[in-house]
């Protein structure tokens, strides 16, 4: 299986060459093949001539007019060449580890690999508070409305196959709903997904692209769309021959344990078909 990191960047010449360094430190390890998808949007300080120094498996995309975090998105959704692909942050908030425990899990017969920050395992460094209280409640709000158990919808940080990839078109999200956009059309179009606890650690430089006072409207637009999508549709859009979304598996350990046992349980477990 070819793994595809995709990483939308907008003026993050401090960061991207650490991130990149540390993915490949990684993933060359644990990998057979793989490549990294820089998606430039727009930067004006050098983003994609650090990034293309940085050589070996990275590539660097342009993300033509319009720009935003969305669109930057899709272009690399539209760009990578991999059976898989795992959006990936490029301020480095991300563990390269958790890379490979998406991959192991779709290794193992998922659809999907969902991470969450708030689930036992799951360790969470430096969140601003303001934003860590207005995430607890919209992911609150989305898991009471779809249940489907899963308490870290709006992270970014996740992996599909290209199947997932293709069933979920056209994606209509131009910003950061988009992080809402996908997991939700892979979850109520029946794919499979099991939940890991990953890592997450605030950028070290740089400033964050996602503005809250313009987020609201449009996250509740692709909820209520998705929504909306599931009751009244059908089942037109769901996956072909599939008549029941699975339940999802957790992968955490039930204890503390580190990241090799959750490496393990991840290539021990299998897909259930209906």
């Amino acid at each position: 299986m070819k793994l595809s990191v995709v990483i939308p960047a907008h003026n993050e010449a401090l960061v991207i060459e650490p991130t990149l360094r540390g993915l490949i430190d990684v993933l060359d390890s644990e990998v057979d093949d793989y490549e990294l998808v820089v998606v430039d949007d727009n930067s004006t300080d050098g983003t994609a001539d650090v990034a293309l120094a940085v050589g070996g498996p990275v590539r660097v995309v342009t993300n033509e007019p319009p720009h935003g975090f969305g669109f930057a998105v899709r272009k690399g959704l539209d760009s990578f060449e991999g059976d898989a692909v795992v959006l990936v942050m490029a301020d480095g908030s991300d563990d390269p580890r958790d890379v490979v425990l998406y991959y192991r899990v779709l290794q193992a017969g998922y659809d999907c690999a969902f991470g969450s920050r708030f689930m036992p395992g799951a360790v969470v460094r430096d969140y601003p508070p303001l934003k860590l209280w207005i995430n607890r409640i919209v992911n609150q709000g989305i898991r009471l409305l779809f249940r489907h158990g899963y308490n870290d919808t709006t992270n970014a940080f996740k992996a599909y196959r290209r199947e997932v990839i293709e069933n979920a078109q056209p994606l209509l999200s131009h910003h950061f709903n988009l992080t809402v956009e996908l997991p939700l059309k892979a979850v109520t179009r029946g794919f499979s997904y099991a939940i890991v606890p990953t890592s997450w650690t605030n950028r070290a430089a740089g400033e964050s692209k996602l503005a809250l006072n313009e987020m609201g409207s449009r996250y509740l637009f692709i909820v209520l769309y998705v929504f909306l999508e599931q009751h009244l549709s059908r089942g037109d859009y769901r996956r072909p021959q599939r008549a029941a979304a699975e339940r999802p598996a957790r992968l955490a350990p039930p204890e503390q344990g580190g990241r090799d046992r959750r490496l393990r349980r991840a290539a021990g477990a299998r897909t259930r078909r209906p």
